[in-house]
């Protein structure tokens, strides 16, 4: 079978359900390619985004629809439009002096005659009146491979029903993103990112879970019901630890370990991180080392057990601090006090902890509980643990690459609410701004999610890998999410163009090209055994597990 006869073949598949296809008249590689659609073809199944295949003379192209046009030849047609609106007239005038036109952006293409080969960034355009029609299931394939080890099924392109993968090995690689205003849907996204993870065994992931979404269960995106976290889908592979012990119990829920702050941990760089959040000035975030220097490192804790206005007085004079930013600074840290996590005992082994089953490659999940509603808890605890964690792991790498011991397994870990982290006045203080920029230096990454990407540093948002956009209605946000990127007019266009619920435009190292998709299910039966989920109370899976075991064990 030639090129036309399984172009034709396509066509006839597609046209049945899209109701389009039509001939490259004229464009470029960077303006994007001009189609006509065919007198046969309805302009209303044409939808910005959606993935086309071009047929050329020796290549086959891939790309996107970026604008949909109504055009004429004659311009008496606007004079004379009412009467032509219906009847005959319009029937005959629709496909030859009135048409539709559209516009796709090539961004892929391969050689016809060359099968087993991937596709490779356009580099050329097809000829005049190549064929253009949607791109078929076997295309989807081609371009973005089979779900397999390493590829996990992140959802399907608009309007299809094929299964479009996302290659996790090149995904976990560098940092990566999550973006998208409130309420369309991010929690669920990251969510199947962090199973795809942890299905691929590529990496560990290390939760910060603000509001109890990822862990033990969580909410439907849609509707007011549970649906099961990553601990039920993979409970021998996530562990579940807790920052308030009595939110776990009355969901039900032991935690494999509770999670305790010494006030000796926290250090200066602790505070500056909250600088903004706690309303601090310069001088009062500076005066947190002074009073490090000056006390050592149970600092906090005799700052905090100081009182009255001479004492203040004497302590501002010894470590040459304004008394004005000291007791502002007083203020400000007293609030730690209603943190049931803080210790004053000594310091714990939280971090050993966590390290340790990463270390088996058991994923961790920290719930906030209460605290999730308090930023600066969440902010504290997250920079504090991340920031000891990647000590380790920069130990540990450095004494593999040394030849003692073996490399840390890869590290993933997730923050919410980035923005609070990554400011540009932050981005270069905080470990998560180091570890954006070191681009897995010392096997550790981050995820982030959040609503407002214009707020995180420009170099941060250059770094990342992957990312993957849900619906924004902020210019600046849109701009940032695109700053970098090759052809952001035409990605603005179909960035403007996603539901507010459940799709996505995702782009970048773990992807071959950008992609507007509508993610795939979660909270269904059917989407949980897709993840590899085996319900014991099930007889089928009971049986199944039972098989497993025989098999295992003989």
């Amino acid at each position: 079978m030639n090129s036309d006869e399984k172009f034709e073949q396509l066509k006839q598949n597609v046209n049945a359900e899209d109701g389009w296809s039509g001939v490259i008249v004229g464009g470029s590689l960077s303006d994007g390619l001009e189609v006509r659609l065919s007198s046969e073809s309805s302009i209303e199944g044409v939808k910005v985004g959606r993935l086309v295949t071009i047929e050329g003379k020796t290549h086959r192209f891939f790309g996107q629809v970026s604008d949909v046009i109504l055009e004429s030849s004659d311009r008496n047609l606007s004079i004379y439009s009412e009467e032509i609106s219906e009847g005959i007239m319009a029937k005959v005038a629709t496909g030859t002096a009135a048409y539709g036109k559209i516009k796709v952006q090539p961004k892929l293409s391969i050689k016809t005659s060359d099968t087993s080969s991937s596709p490779q960034s356009a580099k050329t355009v097809p000829p005049h009146f190549s064929k253009v029609a949607v791109s078929a299931h076997s295309d989807i394939e081609l371009i973005f491979g089979k779900e397999a080890p390493g590829k996990f099924w992140i959802g399907s392109p608009l309007d299809m029903e094929s299964k479009l993968c996302l290659d996790i090995n090149e995904f976990t690689k560098r940092s990566n993103g999550v973006f998208g205003k409130s309420g369309t849907g991010k929690t669920f996204l990251t969510r199947l990112l962090l199973a795809g993870i942890l299905q691929s065994g590529k990496a560990v992931n290390l939760v910060f879970d603000m509001h109890s979404e990822y862990g033990w269960q969580g909410y439907s995106e849609t509707e007011n019901h549970q649906v099961k976290g990553l601990k039920q889908l993979f409970p021998s592979k996530v562990a579940i630890f807790s920052l308030d012990e009595e939110h776990s119990k009355r969901r039900g829920l032991t935690p494999d370990y509770v999670v305790r702050i010494g006030y000796k941990e926290i250090e200066p760089e602790d505070v500056e991180i909250l600088r903004e959040s706690l309303s601090l000035s310069p001088q009062a975030a500076d005066a947190a080392h002074s009073l490090y220097r000056h006390y050592g490192k149970n600092w906090l804790l005799e700052f905090l057990n100081t009182s009255g206005t001479e004492s203040f007085n004497s302590l501002a004079s010894q470590i040459n601090v304004n008394q004005g930013a000291l007791s502002t600074l007083h203020r400000r840290l007293s609030g730690f006090s209603r943190y049931e996590f803080m210790d004053t005992t000594s310091v714990h082994d939280s971090v050993n902890q966590i390290l340790r089953y990463l270390d088996r490659g058991i994923n961790v999940v920290l719930e906030f509980g209460k605290y999730g509603r308090d930023t600066d808890a969440y902010i504290l605890v997250a920079n504090l643990l991340t920031r000891r964690i990647y000590e380790r792991y920069a130990e540990h790498k450095e004494r593999a690459l040394s030849g003692i011991g073996d490399e840390p397994t890869p590290l993933v870990i997730t923050i919410e609410e980035a923005h609070k982290y990554l400011t540009p006045e932050l981005a270069n203080q905080t470990i998560f701004g180091t570890i954006a920029r070191e681009m897995r230096k010392y096997n550790v990454t981050i995820l982030i999610v959040d609503q407002r990407p214009s707020q995180i540093d420009e170099e941060v948002m250059s770094q990342l890998g992957t990312k993957l956009v849900c619906l924004l209605d902020n210019n600046k946000d849109v701009d940032s999410v695109l700053s970098g990127v090759s052809g952001q007019r035409k990605l603005r266009s179909v960035l403007s163009s996603l539901d507010s619920r459940q799709q996505a435009l995702v782009f970048g190292h773990a992807l071959p090209m950008p992609v507007e998709i509508r993610v795939r299910d979660y909270g269904t039966p059917e989407s949980y055994k897709s993840l590899g989920f085996t319900d014991p109370t099930n007889k089928k899976d009971l049986s199944q597990i039972n098989q497993d075991k025989s098999d295992l064990f003989g």
